[in-house]
């Protein structure tokens, strides 16, 4: 793999990683399905293009597109809360309507940037003027971002709120009994969630340098290797470790992809994405059951050999 690549992976890695943390609030701290980040992605995307083609900073373009994802998360809640439709039917309707929502936003399947200013676009004109790497420098403006919205979901779920929303995931009829509010966590929950892949989808259509709105495909998918991948491979109670542990598990989720596609690995080819997607979620999935086996396994030989 060639360092622009390299650093093109991690760059992506980076931007998915604000998904996972999405995902992270609905599936670990929420406890609900939530599959309507195929539509907020997109929709991220859309928004910010659309916005920054109409001349507005782009800056202010990415905060539109951070609400509109936090409108789809609001509407999944709606649905499920207010409507009492099963969860993860709530986000799949959700995700269907923004796919027309999002072609009514761009006027078009897709819209192009080149040319426009970005977020990133002032500081790859100084890294050009100081002869820095602009790739070096692009990556750790990401890195910036992804890290200030790490520090903000630590200390929120680190907070008396946010002990109400990780209580709510567990245990719903404790909260209810102790006077708390279900409903307002999980609107609160959800729109936070989708707030952050929004915003993943802003990033994305921006250092892309266009948004379309089939980008979203498999993007729960994706969120979901990370979290697994991650909170497999760092393990820990504390929530910085599992914040640090989902945006990790993005990064090495991508490194993996990347790796194998560019190797030529088993015959691979780009098309094997989500082949290799499938593969690598399965075996997160497996590796803590086969890590508790290999341990009882231990434990039962030491007992043994004591009794010997």
């Amino acid at each position: 793999m060639s360092f622009f690549a390299l650093i093109g992976t991690l760059e992506i890695g980076l931007v998915y990683g604000l998904v996972a943390l999405g995902v992270y609030l609905t599936f670990r701290v929420l406890d609900f399905p939530d599959l309507s980040v195929d539509g907020s992605f997109p929709m991220g995307a859309a928004v910010a293009a659309t916005a920054i083609v109409a001349g507005v900073n782009p800056w202010m373009a990415t905060m539109l597109a951070i609400l509109a994802g936090g409108m789809c998360g609001l509407v999944t809640a709606f649905l499920a809360v207010r409507c009492g439709i099963l969860h993860l039917l709530a986000s799949i309707l959700t995700m269907i309507a923004a796919f027309s929502i999002n072609i009514r936003i761009m006027g078009r399947p897709n819209l192009a940037l080149l040319g426009d200013d970005t977020i990133l676009t002032p500081f790859e004109n100084f890294a050009f003027e100081t002869g820095l790497d602009a790739g070096l420098v692009r990556l750790a403006v990401i890195l910036a971002l992804v890290i200030f919205s790490g520090w903000f979901v630590t200390r929120l779920l680190a907070s008396d709120f946010g002990l109400g929303l990780r209580a709510t995931g567990v245990n719903s009829r404790m909260v209810s009994a102790q006077g708390g509010s279900t409903a307002l966590y999980t609107y609160f929950g959800l729109a936070l969630s989708n707030a952050f892949v929004g915003f993943s989808g802003a990033l994305f259509a921006q250092t892309n340098n266009f948004a379309d709105v089939t980008s979203g495909v498999g993007t729960i998918v994706v969120g979901l290797a990370a979290v697994i991948l991650g909170q497999t491979l760092i393990p820990g109670r504390k929530i910085w470790v599992a914040v640090v542990a989902v945006i990790l598990g993005s990064v090495l989720y991508r490194l993996a992809v990347a790796f194998a596609l560019s190797s030529g690995m088993f015959g691979l080819q780009a098309s094997d994405l989500n082949l290799i997607t499938a593969v690598l979620v399965a075996l997160a999935l497996i590796a803590p059951k086969m890590k508790r086996n290999f341990q009882r396994k231990k434990k039962q030989t030491v007992a043994a050999k004591k009794l010997a």
